[in-house]
């Protein structure tokens, strides 16, 4: 039985979350401030978290970048406001997701589902992806150019993922959203441009002339090989 850690300081919305959530067939664990959830976690490995941001002691964006220092479970944060640069820094820190409150139980069931289908199909796939000095572990969630290992978000490294994979293939921000937020993520393609902007910032510090991640513009970001384009 897979395990959720809800982490709420509102003892209602958790108690909601955790009926929906057993009728999902979730074991749960309940956290009601930050260093609870730490702690829970740390004790419980939970596969997958929802995360509200405004609690006590820490809030929810210290948790999750404390996590994401040992992990990359699945997390999705949650917050009463939705300010675009709110959602933007929970997805730059390493968020999967977004939910801004009031929200339906059954959309956060929808939303953890989708995720962890996510999780299934990449397990299902090759986890290992290498061209010259690059080198990719989806079975790690690692990145590695010239001997050096990246240090990037899980998002992060499945936007890098995606797009090697698929060299000189053009993808539209809808494309990256899809296939990595999911159809029923309800955020915009400025989330895309955001990441794939860090992702670049962290890759110049490593010398790479034989491929970039490019952009088309009006259209989307490939991952471009230099000997392909001078032919």
């Amino acid at each position: 039985m897979e395990k959720l850690l809800i982490v709420d300081d509102n003892k209602q919305i958790g108690s909601i979350l955790e009926e929906y959530a057993k009728k999902e067939g979730y074991q749960t664990i309940i956290a009601t401030d930050g260093e609870e959830a730490i702690r829970k976690f740390e004790e419980e490995k939970p596969d997958i978290i929802l995360l509200d941001v405004m609690m006590p002691k820490k809030d929810g964006f210290s948790v999750c970048r404390e996590i994401r220092l040992t992990s990359n479970v699945p997390i999705i944060m949650i917050t009463a406001r939705g300010e675009d640069f709110e959602k933007i820094m929970g997805l730059e820190i390493g968020a999967d997701d977004y939910i801004v409150k009031p929200f339906s139980p059954g959309e956060v069931m929808a939303r953890i589902r989708a995720i962890m289908r996510r999780i299934v199909r990449e397990e299902k796939q090759e986890q290992l992806f290498i061209y010259d000095n690059l080198t990719i572990s989806l079975d790690h969630y690692t990145v590695i150019v010239n001997d050096d290992l990246v240090p990037l978000t899980k998002k992060e490294i499945e936007i890098l993922w995606t797009l090697a994979t698929a060299k000189n293939k053009v993808f539209s921000r809808e494309n990256l959203l899809n296939s990595l937020w999911g159809y029923d993520y309800l955020g915009d393609d400025r989330t895309v441009d955001s990441h794939i902007k860090r992702l670049r910032a962290k890759l110049m510090k490593y010398e790479h002339p034989t491929w970039d991640i490019k952009t088309i513009w009006g259209v989307g970001y490939k991952f471009g090989v230099i000997a392909d384009e001078k032919k």
